[in-house]
């Protein structure tokens, strides 16, 4: 089983643009100092407060900085992109990381990045899928060419000079590809559904019910299934807001501190997709009213607190409700106190994952015995 971080990232605080970036930066250090596998960073091009425009430009800092984990897109938002732009970049990035890359692709979610891209939110999910098949043919033709998907024709053939390198396009680094993920975030996701109808990896949000995360996995398996391919439990991410403290009582008088990042961070997601009309994301119940949707419901049921050991068996009664799953995704929250969460990754990556990894892997390979029979 593997550890990995999942930074939108969303900073409350009112800082400056880059003392976010500096936090940011040194928040994914320390994650691969203590051991983590993989860190995931998302992008947003019109949030303050989700202050990464470009994970693939945030990312490129980290390569030298950094020297185990993979380096993970989460995601990009291929339908405010042009496909040549992102295979361009994203093979520069695995050959500059040396295959240390993981694409996460999605078809974007914030309306003020549909609005300045003049993207069409309906067309989203065929425009994700269109704009990585055309990723794909551009990684596999060699030019001249002239590729067409449902919604993106690229062209170069009039301007080839195969002698001088011009019109090549670059290729990653890993054969053939970089390994695909999405995310998914809703019950019995459509894109849960796209992803194992590709064979791509998929990622279930922190901000979801465990039931809702459950559906996620079906929806995955009946993807997988119904195009021939075998959906495999370890290339399910499950996000996860933990903090882990060295005591029980230390990590209360944490949560008891008047807006702690983990409070700020549900009232902030709480307040926008309430805004937005997905306030249902968050109900554990089918008759649960809006105003039931709070900042106390959201800590009880969707954040993972306490000592090491209380920790485990959080995320072990949380297992037996999603089902088992290969990486484990802590949600980056502000460093409101940086000691308490540095601290908190350094438990979670050498105290709490050992037992959890020891719990999880022989229910993983009898999940994949009894799936696959």
């Amino acid at each position: 089983m593997k550890l990995g971080m999942f930074m939108q990232p969303l900073h409350l605080a009112g800082a400056q643009y880059h003392q976010m970036y500096d936090m940011d930066v040194a928040c994914a250090i320390h994650a691969d100092k203590v051991g983590f596998d993989e860190l995931w960073v998302g992008e947003h091009t019109s949030q303050r407060t989700e202050p990464i425009t470009n994970a693939l430009q945030f990312l490129s800092a980290l390569i030298p900085v950094t020297q185990r984990m993979k380096l993970c897109t989460g995601v990009l938002n291929l339908p405010h992109h042009h496909p040549a732009r992102i295979a361009a970049d994203a093979a520069m990035f695995d050959h500059m990381s040396k295959g240390r890359f993981i694409m996460g692709i999605g078809p974007g979610g914030l309306a003020s990045d549909f609005e300045v891209f003049d993207s069409d939110h309906k067309a989203s999910g065929a425009m994700l899928a269109s704009c990585y098949a055309m990723i794909r043919a551009i990684w596999n033709t060699d030019a001249p060419y002239d590729l067409e998907t449902a919604h993106h024709k690229v062209s170069i053939k009039n301007t080839v000079n195969e002698a001088l390198g011009v019109g090549l396009m670059p290729v990653p680094y890993q054969n053939p590809f970089p390994r695909v993920a999405t995310s998914a975030m809703s019950n019995f996701s459509s894109t849960a559904r796209l992803a194992g109808a590709n064979d791509w990896d998929v990622i279930s949000a922190n901000f979801n019910l465990p039931s809702t995360v459950a559906t996620h996995w079906q929806s995955y398996s009946e993807g997988a299934q119904g195009a021939g391919f075998k959906a495999d439990r370890r290339n399910w991410r499950i996000a996860r807001s933990v903090f882990v403290a060295d005591s029980q009582a230390e990590a209360d008088e944490y949560l008891a501190r008047e807006s702690n990042a983990l409070a700020k961070y549900f009232d902030f997601m709480v307040t926008h997709l309430k805004a937005i009309g997905y306030a249902s994301i968050f109900k554990s119940r089918p008759d649960m009213s809006d105003d039931e949707v709070n900042i106390e419901h959201c800590i009880r049921e969707m954040v993972i607190a306490g000592d090491a050991n209380s920790v485990v068996d959080q995320l072990v009664a949380f297992s037996e409700k999603t089902g088992p799953f290969g990486t484990l995704l802590t949600t980056f929250h502000e460093w409101d106190d940086e000691a308490l969460w540095r601290r908190s990754m350094e438990l979670t990556a050498k105290r709490v994952m050992p037992k959890l990894s020891e719990y999880m892997e022989p229910r993983l390979a009898e999940a994949q015995q009894v799936e696959h029979a």
